[in-house]
């Protein structure tokens, strides 16, 4: 049995690893790797022949795993593409929101360069569907054959609605191995999402790492966090607080924590703008899933009803709405895609606030490399929108509190409840080098053999 690592090596995005036993090939996600500015002609090949891959495996929806499928199905992939029910519907949404992000680029007019001179487009429309139709989908707890030699199972980690870790029973040359990959493992006590379950005895853990060496905040909580923001920017002063955020998970966590805040009298009425299509049809998922919602959810919509809305609450559909809160001089908040801001309305607003001393930006995820959230989290004092250099007078702000990821200690916790003498290997994915190497270090103290894989690292089993 031969592991291959081809993605989010020493870095946090373009999961994709490949699994060969003997006249088997598996793919585990198949995510683009966007930490560079030429990632759409980076990602368009493949290490390996796509029409040799027998079966995908998609552990959740997020783009930075799910994002290529439709590259490897145009390239020749003919097999099926395993994930959970809410994995499939989410990863639907996020794949069209691609392809219009491609095109969104490719039209871009920039001086000196015609209109449709950007990067062409990695997939269009057509090939997504044609990806969709790949979707089988699989319950959490459920043992499924690949084949006769093969089987898997869907642990729930939390992280996402349908994120899961996946774990493979091979028969190799007559002998039992067991390998998981967590995906991304959530964090417990996550607004909405379920607590990440035990993954089971294995002899092999491919584990992400992005939090490894830091962990989250303790000395307050997210409704403490929220409260205090808004009440220095909105209710104190009349500014606005924009929060970017990714359309599927976070804003329904944030949507679902303002909806406690407010309907417990903690603050005074506040308008919320949602600006984000993807994120009412996101939120249609997450009711359609609801059963596979926290208990702290459900108990809420027993009591007051459906969490995602809620009288301060409007979700934007049209741009013309959208345009027009700019126009809007009361207090307010605005929370809107993407989370990075390296595409979507939230640029739009950004463009009209970010000199704005009144306006507070508030980030609650990680922002890669290389990206307009990166330059500002960093404090780059002038940053480049619709072709203009712009002065940053917004106070800028960041918290982890709604970070989707488990911490040091939470990653540390999932390998340690494996056995070290059974555990042979722990291999170190989607982090930067500097957290691989201090989550690498308390594993070894607690004694396992661990790898940070390089790019296209091939690891015998």
């Amino acid at each position: 049995m031969k592991l291959t690592i081809w993605g989010a090596a020493k870095q946090v995005t373009g999961s994709m690893h490949l699994l060969q036993s003997e006249n088997y090939n598996i793919l585990i996600d198949c995510g683009l790797d966007y930490e560079k500015d030429t990632y759409q002609e980076e990602n368009q090949y493949f290490p390996f022949e796509p029409s040799e891959i027998d079966v995908v495996i998609l552990t959740h929806a997020h783009i930075d795993h799910s994002g290529n499928l439709p590259t490897l199905v145009r390239m020749g992939f003919a097999g099926q593409i395993l994930c959970t029910p809410p994995t499939a519907d989410l990863t639907e949404l996020l794949l069209l929101d691609s392809v219009n992000i491609f095109l969104s680029k490719q039209n871009k007019r920039s001086k000196g360069k015609r209109a449709g001179s950007g990067p062409k487009p990695l997939y269009l429309h057509k090939h997504v569907m044609d990806t969709v139709e790949r979707f089988v989908t699989i319950a959490f707890d459920k043992d499924f054959s690949l084949n006769p030699d093969i089987s898997l199972r869907f642990i729930p980690v939390g992280h996402l609605l349908g994120a899961a870790a996946v774990v493979l029973t091979l028969q190799d040359n007559g002998k039992e191995k067991k390998i998981a990959f967590t995906g991304d493992i959530g964090r417990k006590n996550y607004p909405v999402l379920v607590d990440p379950q035990t993954i089971p005895p294995v002899d092999y853990l491919v584990s992400e790492s992005t939090y490894g060496g830091r962990t989250h905040s303790k000395d307050t909580t997210l409704e403490e966090k929220l409260v205090e923001t808004i009440n220095e920017t909105c209710v104190k002063f009349p500014g606005r607080l924009i929060i970017p955020a990714f359309s599927i998970g976070r804003t329904q966590a944030l949507v679902y924590s303002l909806n406690k805040i407010f309907s417990e009298g903690l603050l005074p009425p506040v308008k919320i703008f949602v600006d984000s299509p993807l994120a009412s049809f996101a939120t249609d998922v997450y009711r359609k899933y609801h059963h596979l919602l926290n208990e702290e959810s459900q108990d809420f919509y027993k009591r007051k009803g459906d969490e995602f809305e809620f009288e301060e609450l409007s979700y934007v559909q049209d741009k013309r709405e959208s345009i027009s809160i700019s126009n809007y001089h009361e207090p307010c908040i605005i929370i809107s895609s993407a989370g990075m801001l390296e595409g979507g309305r939230i640029q739009d607003h950004l463009y009209y606030n970010i000199q704005n001393y009144y306006c507070t930006i508030l980030f609650i995820g990680y922002c890669a490399k290389g990206t307009l959230g990166n330059r500002l989290l960093r404090g780059d004092p002038i940053v480049r929108l619709r072709h203009r250099d712009l002065m940053v007078f917004a106070t800028i702000k960041q918290t982890d509190l709604l970070s989707g990821h488990g911490d040091h200690d939470d990653l540390l916790g999932n390998v340690t409840q494996q056995n070290p003498e059974t555990l042979k290997k722990v291999f170190l994915v989607h982090g930067e080098s500097k957290s691989q190497e201090s989550l690498a270090a308390s594993i070894r103290e607690a004694g396992y053999e661990v790898a940070i894989p390089e790019k296209g690292e091939v690891f015998e089993l």
